[in-house]
Parts: C-alpha cells; structure tokens; sequence
C-alpha cells in the first residue's frame, strides 16, 4: 500500500469536538499570540491542526496547532468567520508517537536569524514602510526595529528618528 501524508486528507471539524493534549510543553508569548491573531485574521488558517482521533470519545485531541485552536476559542470574529470550525490532519499514532511528534513540530519550527530579520527591516524600510507599519505587521516592538536597524549600520534607516539631546557631564556646563 502506498503511504499518503496525512495533509492529503484535511478535514473540517468543529471545535467543540477538538481538545488539547496534556502534555505539549510548548507556550506562546502575549506578543506572538497577538501576531498570530493577526495572521490568522489576515491570512486566514493556512496550516491545518494536527490531531489523533479518539474513537472512545469521538474527540480530536490536538498534537500541533494548539495556539491556532487558542486564537479560534478566544476571539469570537475568527469563530464567526471560520463557523465554529477549523481544518484538521488526523494521524493515527499510538500516545508515545504523538508526543513525540507534538515535540518535533515545536522544535521544526526553528528560529529566526537577527541578520536575515535586519535585512527584511532595512527592505520594508526602503519600501517605505514606517516603524509603525513594521511594528504591527511584524509583530515586532519598537526596540527590537531600532536593534535590527542598528545592526544594518544605515544611516536612513534613522532619518526619521527624533533623537534627545546629548547629557552634558556636570563639570563641562558653563557657570
């Protein structure tokens, strides 16, 4: 028999019949959450959840893609909009497989390179965007924009930066 990857098969499922695990180790910053919101409500659902179905119970309990449940269940437009249901993988694995499974989808994920982020900042920047564009899209704060900027060492990358006055020591000011 030839094997087919489970994303062949995605299914609608409503979310009253999808329940997490008890063992993802996995958390998601307030700020991620936030921008993973934003995705979705964007972009929409592009990745399915991935989730064992248990007969017994006639429940899907998720491996990966508990955030992406998060932001259904917490925000009532994504619910509206999406009809009380989400897009499904189902693999069937005994509980060992599955957790270890939960795990390699967190750890695949990865990272992002400062240099790489400094360079998409430095061409949003030259594209026109503002801070605050990139900020919210980014879902990046002021701080880590002004970092990734720094690293690029480009002097119009601050053209529009209000910058304080320089402090004076105390013995060098005029009497």
């Amino acid at each position: 028999m030839e094997y087919k990857s489970p994303v062949y098969q995605i299914i609608r499922v409503p979310v009253e019949k999808i329940k997490p695990n008890t063992y993802n180790p996995n958390s998601v910053a307030p700020p991620e959450m936030k921008l993973l919101y934003e995705s979705i409500k964007i972009d929409g659902y592009t990745m399915p959840i991935v989730c064992y179905y248990n007969k017994e119970n006639d429940l899907y309990v998720i491996v990966d893609g508990f955030h992406r449940y998060r932001v259904i269940m917490e925000h009532p437009d994504i619910f509206e909009r999406e009809k009380g249901s989400l897009p499904v993988s189902v693999i069937d694995k005994p509980i060992d497989q599955r957790m270890a499974s939960t795990i390699r989808h967190n750890r695949a994920r990865g990272s992002h390179s400062v240099d790489l982020m400094s360079n998409i900042v430095k061409e949003l920047h030259e594209l026109g965007r503002s801070d605050a564009w990139i900020s919210k899209h980014l879902g990046m704060d002021r701080d880590e924009i002004l970092r990734l900027k720094q690293i690029t060492g480009l002097a119009a990358l601050f053209k529009d930066v209000k910058f304080g006055e320089a402090w004076r020591p105390a013995e060098d000011e005029i009497e």
